[in-house]
């Protein structure tokens, strides 16, 4: 075959690339931040906020060209912001033990025990065989499974779990003599390229879904002291989740891949041997089932159930010490470290071990903390120092434009932008930016910062955008080609998409007016 070894070459040719890019970053990263803090010295900017500066750009020099693993670029805080001014030690490397990262914890150790006990594969599967069995519903019951998953657990590993029961369908089809070997094709590549997109649309439905729903909830609370709760953010993402998911499968079995072999025979016949080799649900899986549960009800449902407690006792009940009433400030990082604990303590059936063990915390993704945390620090820098002030102050060319087409730009270039960069990182970079910026333009923080949150999960073009993009490319079913020529239509549909709902449905949601700062932000 011809192209037997195009993926091969193809990863050749992008291997290479990177090492020239590692090598260019090594260099430009401090030969930047050098020229920046000994030369740069700009009308109302102070020294600290020249330090930041200089600090960020070799932060994201290093991001964008990955010339050491990002989450110990996201370390460079800790060593710059000291030796330069630009912020105390203290308070630096406080920011890495931001709240937020011990929600995500939380809700990351219970995902490891939905992966442990291998409960994410027998929801995926029941949802699956749920759906139907002609090509289309195939694909469909695959992209809602992963992305009700990815709400809850990493997107990187519900590919990964997903992938081996899409090979098994593939291989079913293949395996028919009535099918013609184009259909095959067609199937598989749209199969694989429906987990990577709908494991990164289904992320964007809640806070723990995606990390940089994360950085955007932390930066808001050290900016503004403003919360944006589990409930919130779920109010607001899940519609979008949904939007993108049912255009996504229409774009990929009606435009991108023209599915026209209407039935599946064997398909749910495979889908119901994958199910059958999981034997019944095991008794760990059950007390999973039901962590996992109580988990998502109080994290959606919390405001209503604290209203409720305290309209029952009474509270806050008089003579009491004041002390009393913050029992029940519960939030939603209390709540996923109750029951990341809980799995520690809960026995499994034969009582020698609990649900979770230490060892299983290996799993939790440390890389993704540090980079959390390094962009709490940058946001730190950024406000402390005045530099965030200065930023906005030079975005005067900006104003006038109209607000849609200001989010319309943003999400547009924070999408392409993340098809090279980590998703992190650029929500990391660019929130700090942001919020200023919004000053500047008499318009509400939350418009931009929201934009660029829910624009930084929308990479479909390239392997390197993602890890569950890079996860299907695996199969060898894909060529670069044909998830440039799939992407780049889903790219611009969630360009349109997003900017729509941002613009016309945050303020319905939230309450609040993009076009407008508010007093007191």
């Amino acid at each position: 075959m011809p192209n037997a070894g195009y993926p091969d070459l193809a990863l050749l040719r992008v291997c290479c690339m990177k090492q020239v890019s590692k090598l260019f970053g090594m260099v430009a990263g401090p030969l930047v931040f050098l020229v920046v803090l000994l030369f740069f010295r700009p009308n109302g900017l102070e020294p600290a906020g020249i330090a930041v500066l200089a600090t960020t750009l070799w932060i994201a020099i290093w991001w964008i060209t990955e010339a050491i693993p990002i989450a110990v670029t996201a370390l460079l805080p800790v060593i710059l912001f000291p030796l330069t001014g630009a912020l105390e030690l203290q308070q630096t490397t406080t920011v890495y033990g931001h709240r937020y990262v011990f929600l995500y914890i939380g809700g990351f150790l219970v995902a490891i025990a939905i992966e442990k006990w291998n409960l994410h594969k027998r929801i995926a599967l029941n949802i699956i065989y749920l759906i139907g069995t002609n090509v289309s519903s195939i694909v469909l019951g695959f992209m809602v499974a992963t992305a009700f998953l990815s709400m809850w657990i990493s997107n990187t590993a519900t590919a990964v779990m997903m992938l081996p029961i899409g090979m098994a369908i593939i291989a079913q089809l293949k395996n028919n003599p009535k099918s013609a070997q184009n259909e095959n094709e067609v199937f598989g590549k749209a199969l694989m390229l429906s987990i990577a997109y709908s494991a990164s649309i289904g992320g964007m439905a809640t806070l723990i879904g995606t990390p940089p729903n994360l950085v955007l909830a932390g930066v808001v609370k050290d900016l503004y002291k403003v919360e944006i709760s589990f409930l919130q953010w779920f109010v607001f993402g899940f519609p979008i989740s949904i939007t993108l998911l049912a255009i996504c499968w229409y774009y990929l079995t009606r435009v991108a891949f023209r599915l026209s072999h209407l039935k599946f025979p064997g398909g749910r016949e495979e889908i119901k041997r994958h199910l059958n080799g999981l034997g019944r649900i095991s008794y760990e899986e059950k007390l999973v089932l039901i962590v996992f549960c109580l988990t998502a009800v109080a994290w959606i449902g919390r405001s209503f159930i604290q209203k409720q407690i305290e309209y029952q006792l009474g509270l806050p009940v008089p003579g009491l010490p004041e002390q009393f009433g913050t029992l029940l400030a519960i939030d939603d990082t209390i709540i996923a470290m109750i029951a990341g604990v809980a799995l520690f303590a809960i026995p499994s059936r034969d009582r020698e071990v609990p649900l979770l063990s230490w060892d299983d915390s290996k799993k939790l993704p440390w890389g993704i903390l540090l980079l959390f945390g390094g962009g709490m620090a940058l946001a730190a820098g950024f406000k402390s120092s005045g530099l965030a002030i200065w930023i906005g102050g030079q975005m005067t060319l900006l104003e006038g434009i109209s607000l849609f087409l200001l989010i319309a730009i943003l999400i547009a270039a924070v999408n392409f932008l993340t098809e090279i960069t980590s998703n992190v990182a650029t929500t990391s970079m660019l929130l700090p930016i942001l919020a200023p910026m919004a000053v500047t333009l008499d318009i509400h923080p939350l418009a931009l910062m929201v934009s660029a949150t829910v624009a930084a999960s929308c990479a479909f073009m390239l392997p390197v955008a993602t890890p569950p993009n890079a996860v299907v490319f695996g199969s060898e079913l894909l060529r670069i080609p044909d998830m440039v020529r799939a992407g780049i239509g889903m790219n611009l549909i969630s360009i349109v998409a997003l900017t729509i709902f941002v613009y016309f449905f945050l303020a319905l949601i939230w309450g609040i007016d993009p076009g407008v700062h508010p007093e007191g932000w």
